[in-house]
């Protein structure tokens, strides 16, 4: 199943160009009083949300996905996780960049490393970052270079600590398509990667089982129609269930998590006015804007 946010605070079920607006499906979840519990709501209430967004659906109006605005599908994960240089030929083109990004990963810091995501662990990006297609991305430093990386976002459904690998794909709730913005610089990544807007993620949600091998997938972004980025989820040097039982080891991983699985080649910068658009394979496509941060 596919679903998304659309119009700031409704609920749809995606099918092929139309979305059903199931938003009554959202009565199934509790309510809730302080201390808000960790997690994002319509994935720790998974299973008692789908069974109420079928029913919604013999009743629910459709719209043309063209005439609504998507926002994330996830309002609320307890962190997002992310993993620095999982993919061979962008810690190449890095080599390249040095100059531009000192604080950047690039083949001499990780000469001889195979893995860097297990050398140097996982990063967090603030969860205040999280817009979606129809926020965009707003340029928070306009005289500093900002980059795009489009990445395959891993959702955790299950909450554990110490996972696993042969039990970490039990976790996963499913997956969206993330972009990692970057401002490059000096400073450290989690500061340079957390403005606002600086962790897209969309066109929706889907269901793990839509899936049926996240490391078959092909990614590709495009900027203002010239593809920049094109690669096989199948080329991370850290996999999904190496990646979540990594993460599992440090912090207790939450229904509503995001792990961010790292970009291929082809990084590049953006600028106000310039159109972004994502694709994979699974999970959908989502075409955004780059404004200045207001």
């Amino acid at each position: 199943m596919k679903l998304c946010r659309f119009n700031d605070n409704h609920l749809g079920w995606v099918e092929g160009d139309d979305v059903h607006d199931v938003t009554a499906a959202l009565d199934a979840l509790p309510a809730v009083r302080w201390p808000v519990p960790l997690g994002d709501p319509l994935v720790v209430h998974l299973a008692a949300l789908l069974p109420a967004v079928r029913r919604a659906r013999e009743t629910a109006k459709t719209l043309k996905l063209s005439a609504v605005r998507l926002n994330s599908p996830l309002t609320n994960p307890s962190k997002v996780m992310a993993a620095p240089a999982n993919y061979r030929l962008h810690v190449q083109q890095d080599t390249k960049d040095a100059g531009v990004d000192p604080g950047g990963f690039h083949a001499k810091t990780l000469a001889g490393i195979e893995r860097p995501a297990e050398t140097y662990g996982l990063f967090l990006k603030a969860t205040s970052a999280i817009a979606g297609p129809t926020e965009g991305v707003q340029i928070i430093l306009p005289d500093r270079r900002t980059d795009h990386e489009v990445e395959l976002a891993v959702v955790i459904g299950k909450a554990g600590h110490s996972i696993s690998r042969e039990d970490a794909m039990a976790h996963v709730a499913g997956y969206t398509l993330g972009l990692d913005m970057t401002v490059r610089g000096t400073e450290d990544r989690s500061y340079r990667k957390s403005p606002d807007s600086y962790t897209v993620l969309g066109p929706w949600f889907v269901t793990a089982d839509e899936v049926a091998d996240p490391h078959a997938l092909t990614m590709s972004l495009w900027v203002n129609g010239e593809r920049r980025q094109h690669s096989s989820t199948g080329a991370m040097t850290v996999d999904i269930p190496d990646l979540i039982s990594l993460a599992s080891h440090m912090y207790t991983l939450h229904p509503g998590d995001v792990i961010l699985t790292g970009t291929p080649e082809g990084v590049g910068p953006v600028l106000p006015g310039d159109e972004i658009r994502a694709a994979c394979d699974g999970i959908g496509e989502m075409t955004l804007w780059v404004s200045l941060h207001s």
